[in-house]
């Protein structure tokens, strides 16, 4: 457990010291999000913090292939092709908040960076369904594909508001990472080594480093870069525990947890999943694009019921919180026991979507954050611009200049 702690650690601390060469990075090269009709934010913000992301997984991968601990995950290219697919896409969401790709060519470095990732081992090979093998490697090849792509679009769906994707990810990744402990140590009792605990470990550093600078109110969005490669690792982590466990490894006389390697990651990508099942219905139903822009997302409908900025992302936490633990409990606990306890935590949960505090000035409004001024989202496209907030004092001239450098691009070409 402590190696697993010191990389997460490590992962947060590498994340943390390069974002702000990140947003550098992205004030150069013009990867900067401008408010558009749909967008909540205000201030056109840097979007490049998937680069700092990036750094920290490659950073403590690097180190823990130099741990004697570690030295069994190694042995093969899978710890590798995670990292390396996890680079291409954060190349590709480089490309995307830079010049704004058309989904088909996004679609591609997508299967692009999945593919890649399979090739080296990272396959949906068995599931812990009756014994279920999959022994067509062509088969296995496109099912990989197919969930790793899920998961990459479904967290970019949810990246909507201020630190919600980096959260949600860091909520479920914890919890994934209880259970893939727990297990490698029903698994074995003298080598407690998981590529699935290494990748989660450090999936949920890099995420709680980044979240400081991503908080409301942000000063550098994770991107397409930082969203697909959350996604893509995850799903990669989920990969290596889903293709290789069965069912008889589960203690207990409860049949559940022979699915949890299936119901864990869908759990933990539950919000995010569902998201953009709903996005994808909704727009069908309306005769346009699946991946056509709107604003009716879950956070876009959490702002709608009246809740803060920050409360909407905080009660959205609690979701996930609860989805994810539930599922990793069912390992520990007698699902009874489980089920009552996520009843009680469900119906808190709905308490506080529902039912929004309509005070001012209390912990997690937005006008602490903003010192009064409370962020309004534009009512339609073409509509007057409010006033920016005022930056910070501590950054420069030239980052401003080139903030407005790159809207007025912005304008002139649409």
């Amino acid at each position: 457990m402590r190696v697993y702690l010191l990389l997460m650690l490590v992962a947060a601390a590498v994340t943390f010291l390069t974002t702000p060469f990140a947003r550098w990075v992205a004030l150069k090269t013009s990867a900067i999000s401008a408010v558009r009709a749909r967008d909540v934010h205000l201030v056109p913000t840097p979007r490049l913090g998937g680069l700092a992301m990036l750094i920290g997984i490659v950073v403590s991968v690097m180190l823990a292939s130099q741990m004697p601990f570690l030295s069994g995950v190694f042995s093969d290219r899978q710890a590798w092709g995670i990292v390396g697919g996890a680079a291409i896409v954060c190349g590709l969401g480089w490309a995307d908040d830079k010049w704004d790709l058309d989904w088909v060519t996004k679609l591609a470095g997508q299967v692009l960076a999945a593919g890649f990732m399979a090739l080296q081992g990272v396959q949906l090979i068995t599931l812990p369904i009756a014994g279920t093998t999959i022994t067509s490697s062509r088969t296995s090849l496109v099912i990989t594909v197919l969930a790793v792509v899920v998961a990459m679009n479904a967290v970019n769906f949810v990246d909507g508001l201020d630190g919600l994707a980096a959260g949600i990810v860091a909520i479920g990744g914890a919890a994934f990472f209880l259970y893939t402990y727990g297990l490698t140590q029903q698994v074995s009792a003298e080598d407690y080594s998981s590529l699935a605990s290494l990748m989660m470990a450090v999936l949920v550093g890099v995420c709680v480093g980044f979240l400081p600078y991503n908080f409301h109110p942000a000063r550098i969005f994770m991107g397409d870069a930082g969203s697909m490669l959350i996604g893509l690792v995850m799903a990669g982590a989920a990969i290596t525990v889903t293709g290789n466990v069965q069912p008889d490894v589960m203690t207990g006389s409860q049949a559940l947890p022979a699915f949890i390697p299936l119901l864990l990651p869908v759990a933990v990508l539950m919000l995010p999943l569902l998201d953009m099942g709903l996005a994808v219905i909704r727009r069908l139903a309306a005769g346009k694009s699946p991946m056509a822009p709107d604003r009716m997302h879950l956070h876009h409908r959490m702002l709608a019921l009246g809740h803060s900025h920050r409360r909407a992302v905080v009660i959205l936490y609690v979701w996930t919180a609860v989805f994810a633990f539930s599922a990793a409990a069912l390992v520990r606990w007698d699902w009874e026991i489980v089920l009552i306890w996520t009843a009680v935590f469900v119906v808190l949960a709905l308490l506080a979507t529902l039912g929004p505090l309509r005070h001012r000035g209390r912990f997690l409004d937005d006008d602490v954050a903003l010192s009064g001024q409370t962020p309004k989202v534009p009512a339609a496209v073409g509509a007057a611009q409010p006033a920016l907030v005022p930056q910070s004092a501590t950054e420069s001239a030239t980052e401003r200049v080139a903030v407005k450098a790159h809207v007025k691009t912005k304008e002139t070409v649409e």
